[in-house]
């Protein structure tokens, strides 16, 4: 069974692997791609008051109106949601309801595909958001939950030989002992993070996309509001009164306020409910700084002449919350810096590799001459489409980051197409042009090879285009951005190294294909 199910989901895991180690890494991505990069903890910092103003004068009075102001990411751009207004009177244009990105800095605003970015691309790839909704999900979901079924019956299979087995290695034996040796060192190494990523996959992706929509119709009666209130410990939504304050509160004091109580909180999450009624009421969050504590959810609520009504502090959680934000901060690794992180993106590739060895086993052990050749022939295909298809994911995003810099362009409206035309082609193009060429060794040696090449281009290109050359973003300092363009300073003279020391090995006689 370890065999079959860790077989069956092979291609897609890797691919999970792949794109998600490099999610890892998803804010600077889109900071790099953009050249904005933003410090630590001052992606919120706004004058609230301002960007009111300038809302309605956009979008017209804002009485009335529920306003949702959000940062998830480590970005300049936060996320607006404007509600239609519930005034009686209101007209057409304050009925509309608005969702937009906003420049902090800038006040420009796009809509989520005019500032859709690679980094966006390589995140949502790793649970296969591409392939149209659910089908993705629920895609992502199930192979989460197969491989968790494979790490257990990994464990089951090798128990009794998995200490002695993990201080083997035999470099000089035939290739399939090579492959088992790697395959159970590495594979045992990585447990604990696979049995997380696993676990938290399927508990996001399962637990999101398929279990809330029938809890929404048999527990809530199709209310989705009152389930996602329950589930995220929101407070109920305030009655609208029909009755305008004379002058609504100033945002900047209170967000001031809210930030001195809570004392070791970023401020997450701004709401406004009955915007200018004498209901109004104004819900501050705030997430604890990541050195300071693991999970927490602090929230303050004013009314709309700036009193105080409710307050919590950020370690203030129930368990519903605290499960999720657990559940969350364990998968995407962003507790604990770039040292956390870099850890989380070796241990991604060390998975790769074990699914490489995994399928690379499973090929050499049936090559034998007691099988039927066509038999032999089917299962050294699958291995070179396998390698294929996974190792020219190494030069393709390394090429595409390079596209981004080069050749896209702002005024296209649907940057997101763009995206996957360039890697999607390439990446299908190059796929068949090695399974074709039926070399695992010629596979894996020039997709390394093409992607340290393509790789230590990037941040030459990134110098070339925009002037944020490595020693002007390390001074700067703008680290996000030096992140990225180290990062391809680094992975691509790794790789580099390990195709300067393969050897190409013996011939198998096995594979002499005789009836």
């Amino acid at each position: 069974m370890h065999t079959v199910s860790g077989l069956v989901i092979s291609v897609a895991l890797f691919v999970i692997f792949f794109a998600g180690s490099l999610s890892f890494f998803r804010d600077d991505i889109i900071a790099w791609e953009r050249d904005k990069s933003v410090a630590h903890g001052q992606q919120m910092n706004i004058d609230y008051d301002a960007l009111l103003d300038t809302l309605e004068a956009r979008y017209g009075e804002l009485y009335g109106r529920g306003i949702n102001i959000r940062q998830s990411h480590q970005e300049r751009n936060v996320m607006i949601s404007l509600d239609p207004s519930r005034d009686s009177l209101a007209s057409d244009r304050q009925l509309t309801r608005v969702f937009t990105y906003l420049d902090t800095e800038t006040y420009a605003e796009e809509t989520y595909f005019s500032s859709y970015t690679l980094g966006e691309f390589l995140y949502r790839l790793h649970f296969f958001a591409q392939i149209p909704y659910p089908y993705g999900y629920f895609l992502s979901g199930f192979v989460a939950f197969f491989f968790l079924f494979a790490i257990i019956t990994g464990v089951v299979v090798h128990w009794q030989k998995i200490v002695s087995n993990f201080y083997v290695f035999r470099p000089w034996a035939k290739l399939k002992t090579v492959w088992t040796d790697a395959h159970t060192a590495l594979g045992l190494i990585g447990l604990p993070f696979q049995f997380v990523f696993a676990v938290s996959g399927a508990v996001l992706i399962i637990g999101t996309s398929v279990m809330l929509a029938p809890a929404s119709s048999l527990i809530y009666d199709n209310d989705s509001g009152r389930m996602y209130r329950e589930l995220m410990d929101q407070p109920e939504p305030a009655d609208f009164l029909q009755s305008k304050l004379n002058n609504p509160v100033s945002l900047n004091p209170l967000i001031q306020k809210a930030k001195a109580f809570w004392g070791d909180a970023n401020l997450s999450r701004v709401l406004i409910e009955n915007y200018g009624d004498e209901n109004m009421r104004v819900i501050l969050e705030g997430r604890p700084k990541t050195n300071q504590s693991f999970a927490g959810l602090g929230r303050v609520v004013f009314d709309g002449k700036g009193n105080q009504s409710t307050a919590t502090k950020s370690s203030s959680l129930n368990y519903k919350v605290g499960a999720d934000q657990t559940i969350r901060r364990l998968h995407f690794g962003d507790f604990g810096g770039y040292g956390l992180r870099v850890v989380y993106f070796a241990f991604g590739i060390i998975s790769c590799f074990v699914i490489l060895s995994g399928v690379l086993i499973w090929v050499e052990a049936r090559d034998k001459k007691s099988n039927a050749v066509w038999k032999r022939k089917s299962n050294q295909w699958i291995g070179h489409i396998f390698m294929a298809i996974s190792l020219t994911m190494y030069p393709i995003t390394a090429m595409t980051f390079s596209m981004v810099k080069l050749f896209r362009d702002d005024s296209i409206a649907t940057p997101h197409v763009w995206i996957y035309k360039v890697y999607f082609i390439s990446w299908l193009l190059l796929s068949a042009l090695f399974a074709i060429k039926q070399d695992n060794f010629f596979t894996t040696r020039y997709t390394l090879l093409m992607g340290s090449i393509l790789g230590f281009l990037v941040p030459i290109v990134n110098g070339l285009v925009s002037g944020n050359w490595l020693w002007r973003t390390f001074n700067e300092p703008q680290l996000q951005i030096f992140v990225v363009d180290a990062f391809w300073l680094l992975t691509p003279l790794i790789t580099l190294m390990i195709v300067l020391k393969m050897k190409k090995p013996s011939k198998n006689p096995a594979r002499k294909w005789t009836t």
